[in-house]
């Protein structure tokens, strides 16, 4: 599976674990060349989410990648794992 924004390949992954129909993949996959630090934080009975911003081509997408750095018990199959959103693509 690939993980894809503005032309760009974020990450790339055999290893992909679908949880409440997001696809998360190893933090390992990550293009870092694309992924940049982000201080936005939200909650949720997942734990504390933390956020990457994405910036490919000049353009930046703000918070468009999450992961939980210390998932609760209920979601500790995603624990080192990232998910998308804001029009990053997932394909096969």
């Amino acid at each position: 599976m690939k993980a894809l924004w503005n032309g760009a390949v974020i990450a790339q992954s055999d290893d992909i674990v679908v949880f409440e129909g997001n696809h998360y993949f190893p933090e390992s996959s990550l293009n870092r060349e694309f992924v940049t630090f982000s201080n936005h934080h939200t909650m949720c009975w997942k734990g504390q989410a933390s956020y990457y911003s994405l910036l490919v081509n000049g353009e930046m997408n703000t918070d468009a990648a999450w992961y939980y750095p210390e998932p609760t018990p209920q979601a500790e199959e995603i624990n080192g794992r990232v998910a998308f959103w804001k029009g990053v693509r997932i394909e096969p």
